[in-house]
C-alpha cells in the first residue's frame, strides 16, 4: 500500500509538472503572437535611426529625434499592444519630432525582425536598454523621458518606471495584471508566468501617470483602467472606443506632458 501511495504521489507530481509546462507554453503563444515583419525593407520615417537593443544586441528599436533643437528635448519611449509592431506605429507617431518630442519604438524580442523569445523577463531587460540607450543620446533631456505603454506595453512601462527614473508613466488599454485577466477567462491566477503586476507598481510610485481606456473595451474592460486610476498620482481620461479602434492618444499625451512641465510650447 506504501508504494502504491508513493507511485500515485509520483504520479500527480509529473502531472502537475506536465500541466503546468502546457500552461506556459500556451499562455505565452496567447501572450505573445510575435507577428512576422512586414515584407520588404522597413519604411523608415526621415531621420529615423535603428537601434539593437538587449544582452545580445538583437532587439530593434527605432528612434526619432527633433530637427535643429536648440535646447534638451524630452523623449517618449513606446511599448505597443501584443500583436502589434514598431512597424504599425511609426507612421503616427513620427509627427513627434515636430512638436519638439523625440520618440524611441522599443520592438518586443522575437517580434518583426527582432531575435530572441518574448517574456517578461527579456522584454523588461529590453526595455531598461532602451531608456539607457536614450539617456545619454545628446540633446535629450533626462528629465523628461516619458515610459509610454499600450496595452501589453503598459507591463513594460511600468517595468520601466520601476527600474529607471523617467518624469512619467502613460498606461493605454493596459490591464492590472495577467492574473487578473486570467482570472476572468477561468485561469487559475497562481499558474501565470508573466504576470506583469501593473497596479502594484503604479500603487508604488510618486510619479504622474495618465491612464487611458477605451469605454468599450472588451478585451481589457474600463474596470481595469478605473483601477490603475485609483491607485498613486493618476490621472484617467475615458476614450470613446474599444481596445483596437482608439484614434492616436497624442494629443492627450502632449497636454498631459505640458501640464507636467515635460513640454513647453
Amino acid at each position: 500500500m506504501k508504494y502504491i501511495l508513493l507511485g500515485l504521489a509520483l504520479v500527480l507530481i509529473v502531472a502537475c509538472f506536465v500541466y503546468f509546462g502546457a500552461t506556459s507554453s500556451l499562455q505565452r503563444k496567447v501572450l505573445y503572437p510575435s507577428p512576422p515583419a512586414p515584407p520588404g525593407e522597413p519604411r523608415l520615417p526621415r531621420g529615423t535611426e535603428v537601434v539593437w537593443l538587449g544582452p545580445d544586441a538583437n532587439v530593434e528599436a527605432w528612434f526619432m529625434r527633433p530637427a535643429l533643437m536648440e535646447h534638451p528635448f524630452p523623449v517618449v519611449i513606446f511599448a505597443h499592444g501584443n500583436g502589434e509592431l514598431i512597424d504599425h506605429w511609426a507612421p503616427v507617431f513620427s509627427q513627434l519630432p515636430a512638436s519638439g518630442v523625440g520618440v524611441l519604438l522599443v520592438e518586443f524580442p522575437g517580434y518583426g525582425r527582432s531575435g530572441g523569445t518574448p517574456s517578461q523577463t527579456s522584454i523588461g531587460e529590453t526595455i531598461l536598454a532602451a531608456y539607457d540607450f536614450v539617456v545619454d543620446r545628446p540633446g535629450v533631456d533626462p528629465e523628461a523621458i516619458v515610459a509610454h505603454g499600450r496595452s501589453l506595453g503598459g507591463g513594460a512601462a511600468c517595468i520601466l518606471a520601476t527600474e529607471r527614473p523617467v518624469s512619467a508613466l502613460v498606461l493605454e488599454s493596459t490591464f492590472t495584471s495577467v492574473r487578473a485577466i486570467a482570472k476572468r477567462l477561468g485561469l487559475p491566477g497562481s499558474l501565470v508566468v508573466d504576470p506583469f503586476d501593473n497596479l502594484e507598481v503604479v500603487e508604488s510610485l510618486d510619479i504622474p501617470v495618465l491612464v487611458l481606456h477605451g469605454e468599450r473595451d472588451t478585451l481589457i474592460p474600463v474596470s481595469h483602467g478605473e483601477t490603475l486610476a485609483e491607485a498613486g498620482e493618476t490621472t484617467l481620461v475615458r476614450l470613446p472606443c474599444g481596445h483596437n479602434d482608439c484614434p492616436f492618444a497624442w494629443p492627450r499625451v502632449e497636454a498631459f506632458m505640458m501640464e507636467q512641465g515635460l513640454l513647453d510650447h
